[in-house]
């Protein structure tokens, strides 16, 4: 383990993921956190899942309690903030909610259903203002803090879904907001812009879909990026928050980094 988030209480909210053939980006950045040193609070709506991510912190000398919320609940996550608390303190919080594509039902905007629509904005942008709302409510009393919010480069290309790109686009507009008002209190907020990732979340529905093998499905995303060998994983997503919540990025606040290897760089 290192020492880089040393000492440090983080919330990981999406902890756990879709069951696939890799590791997806809330269960990544959870071990990677707890690896450096960060005490790790997993939530997820899917408890069996959350806990598997625990477990594996575990197994690696960690600690992880688990907490089964619903971010469209501000019900849950106020239990939630509660169960922070127990630590005394929050330092990192880091929001990685998030549906997209087919699987959820979403669609361009002359095809999009108003239910669809309500509910992925639901739970990509909706959920994270409750928890950057009790977040901030311990961060302000302690006079410090992190929180990095998953959006998506969905906003930066021609991306063909409305409903995906609509909600990452609050989201996209979300930690500026918190990091303005919040500066004073010592706290900082930064989005995150993943692109083409090889997460469960992102290829499993496509090759249930597509009949095509995993790897065919891996080598069309790949021929989409300009940085492409090999492909982008949840761990090159993860490296964006950690560093974010470390003290390298002390005077980090506002502007988002985009982990796409350049594939929005091919826009326009």
């Amino acid at each position: 383990m290192g020492q880089r988030v040393a000492g440090k209480v983080a919330l990981v909210v999406g902890a756990g993921q879709t069951e696939g053939a890799t590791v997806g980006n809330g269960r990544a950045a959870a071990l990677l956190m707890a690896r450096e040193g960060a005490a790790v609070v997993a939530v997820d709506r899917d408890a069996a899942s959350a806990e598997k991510t625990a477990q594996e912190i575990i197994d690696e000398g960690g600690r992880a309690p688990t907490v089964r919320a619903d971010v469209a609940s501000e019900a849950d996550i106020e239990a939630v903030a509660a169960c922070v608390d127990a630590y005394g303190r929050l330092d990192i919080l880091h929001d990685n909610v998030g549906v997209a594509g087919a699987a959820a039902g979403d669609a361009p905007v002359t095809e999009i259903e108003p239910e669809t629509f309500s509910g992925i904005v639901a739970v990509n942008l909706q959920g994270m203002v409750p928890t950057c709302k009790h977040a901030l409510r311990i961060m302000r009393e302690q006079g410090s803090g992190v929180i990095t919010d998953i959006a998506s480069n969905a906003v930066l290309i021609d991306y063909p879904n409305v409903a995906h790109r609509i909600s990452k686009a609050g989201v996209l507009s979300l930690p500026p907001h918190v990091a303005a008002a919040n500066a004073s209190h010592g706290i900082r907020a930064n989005a995150v812009l993943p692109g083409l990732m090889e997460t469960p979340m992102a290829m499993e529905p496509r090759v249930r879909q597509s009949g095509a093998s995993l790897e065919q499905v891996v080598a069309e995303r790949d021929a989409r990026v300009p940085l492409r060998h090999p492909g982008g994983t949840a761990w090159d997503v993860a490296h964006a928050p950690l560093f974010l919540a470390s003290d390298e990025a002390a005077f980090n606040t506002g502007p988002p980094p985009v982990v796409d290897g350049g594939q929005s760089l091919l826009t326009g």
